[in-house]
């Protein structure tokens, strides 16, 4: 059985990436308000700050900063999956080892972390945040995608609208 090594940072900023078991679904941009409220519904239970988002549909990329005593976005992410699934159909394909576990057959198990080491590094996973859109192909400028928290940050000043041109652009930004 493989062991998970999480960061434990108590108040730490990380950026996360979690996506459905069945990449070829669109789950969650067609379900997005589903998706808005199981976040509004686990924020409430578990503050923590959202500092940047993207939801595609079949993934999504997020930074979070939990409180100073709290390192713990792995509940948050777990209660977020719970909630989001419960508002949606059984219409997936469930394998065997899930059904007798009483699992949906909608999220992968496993999310990615990566603690935010200092400005530089948030601000290069904001852009990617940001670029995804276009780096998966869905529209060509990364205004045109409504499910980004990059509309946000150009409503606060951060991005030009015209931010990360073109699918030909390059952001310097990894995952």
């Amino acid at each position: 059985m493989p062991r998970y090594a999480r960061a434990i940072i108590p108040g730490g900023t990380f950026f996360l990436t979690v996506a459905l078991l069945e990449r070829r679904r669109d789950l969650l941009a067609t379900n997005i308000e589903a998706l808005r409220t199981a976040l509004r519904e686990v924020q409430h239970r578990r503050p923590h700050r959202i500092d940047a988002m993207v939801v595609l549909p079949e993934h999504l990329h997020a930074i979070w900063t939990l409180p100073p005593d709290d390192a713990d976005f792995s509940t948050r992410w777990r209660l977020v999956k719970t909630a989001f699934s419960k508002q949606i159909p059984a219409t997936e394909q469930v394998s065997d080892v899930r059904k007798e576990k009483a699992e949906r057959g909608i999220w992968q198990r496993r999310f990615w972390e990566h603690a935010i080491r200092d400005e530089q590094d948030f601000a290069r996973h904001v852009d990617y945040i940001h670029f995804n859109p276009v780096k998966h192909g869905h529209v060509t400028r990364v205004r045109d995608w409504p499910h980004s928290s990059f509309h946000r940050f150009v409503r606060d000043g951060h991005y030009p609208l015209d931010w990360g041109g073109t699918a030909d652009a390059e952001i310097a930004a990894g995952e």
